[in-house]
């Protein structure tokens, strides 16, 4: 059972569902078209206060802000690339966790990126992430407010999400699902599920429970590398999923959902960009029902990890498209502005600690 409480005690609204919204109200004394309304409220004109909320009464107003919490995350700092317009924001949680998000424009729409915990665990060791480790997961409601806030602050309509920021969604599983019933309902922004992505570095037993809930989101598969001793070296969850046991879990979820998968492949110089691996990717997923998204490393300072060069990467994608495969390069957003994963996140962090802040504590707490 998700547990609908936040840090003090209080209920998580946002999180609800529009049947648990109604069950609740009624506890209340409340008419069943008050749901409607509140829901409304909550996840179409994204209210920030209940106050907003001028179709019920003030009476009413007063009592959820008794009992309720309204997730509204906090403007830490924006960022906007002077390249390609792509914004980058902080926001400060409740408890205040710091947590990021990014906005970038597309041909065929805005598109948010968003993180599902504040820190992670998994410990890619090219990503700026999990340098601090998992402070904690995200709630639905902080995983939806990331894009309630930024269509506010900008005025536009998101129509893509990708769940491929801070964190690891699926060691945040129960949360994340809800955030997809919720970002896609009739009744709130209703996103096509179509225009979700979730990616994952590879958890086997949550790649197979996701196949079974009945979306039709499209699954991205942190690969990186064309076989388990490369993996081992880039990405620790490697040591407990060989890649036998993660394709064979994608294939089942393409045989559940007949979603075409992604396969993220962070090119990194001297590690796993040779032409030899390029052919041993090819040979590793040429069976496999999706395609491969070839990712330029950006590097952080905490590593020594180098970005593989144009003619590297342009040498790996012609040698899978010789082979067949379906292949990208994915267009570098927001470099300008510290782009990769985690990294504004982290430069916070290093700054408060530098002037005696609490962040420490803060990282240290396992998650709610």
């Amino acid at each position: 059972m998700l547990d609908l409480k936040d840090h003090n005690g209080k209920i998580d609204i946002k999180s609800m569902t529009p049947e648990e919204l109604e069950a609740f109200l009624k506890e209340l004394g409340e008419k069943p078209f008050r749901a409607k309304q509140i829901y409304d409220w909550l996840h179409v004109k994204l209210a920030e206060r209940f106050e907003e909320m001028t179709s019920i009464s003030k009476e009413l107003q007063r009592k959820l802000d008794e009992a309720c919490s309204l997730t509204c995350l906090r403007v830490v700092d924006e960022k906007v690339s002077n390249i390609d317009g792509t914004r980058k924001y902080l926001f400060a949680l409740a408890d205040g966790n710091i947590i990021e998000s990014v906005w970038m424009q597309y041909h065929h729409g805005n598109s948010v990126c968003i993180s599902s915990q504040a820190g992670c665990r998994m410990g890619c060791r090219f990503c700026a992430s999990t340098l601090d480790g998992l402070a904690r997961n995200l709630r639905p409601s902080e995983m939806l407010d990331q894009i309630y806030r930024i269509q506010r602050i900008t005025g536009e309509r998101v129509s893509n999400v990708v769940v491929m920021g801070s964190g690891e969604p699926m060691d945040n599983y129960d949360n994340l699902v809800r955030f997809i019933r919720l970002i896609s309902h009739e009744k709130g922004l209703n996103i096509s599920q179509r225009n979700l992505t979730v990616s994952t570095c590879g958890l086997v037993p949550e790649i197979r429970r996701l196949a079974e809930e009945g979306f039709q989101i499209t699954l991205a598969l942190s690969l990186h590398a064309p076989d388990d001793e490369v993996r081992k070296t880039l990405m620790p969850i490697a040591n407990r999923y060989c890649l036998k046991d993660v394709l064979a879990a994608c294939r089942y979820y393409y045989q559940q959902t007949g979603r075409r998968l992604t396969f993220e492949y962070s090119l990194v110089h001297g590690v796993n960009d040779s032409l030899r691996e390029a052919a041993a990717l090819s040979k590793l997923i040429r069976h496999e029902h999706g395609h491969v998204n070839l990712i330029p490393v950006n590097p952080i300072k905490e590593r020594d990890f180098v970005q593989s060069g144009q003619k590297e990467i342009q040498d790996f994608k012609n040698l899978l498209e010789k082979n067949g495969i379906n292949v990208t390069i994915r267009r570098e957003m927001g470099r300008d502005i510290g782009g990769a994963c985690g990294q504004l996140r982290k430069g916070f962090l290093d700054e408060e600690k530098a002037q005696g802040g609490g962040q420490d504590e803060m990282t240290e707490r396992s998650g709610e």
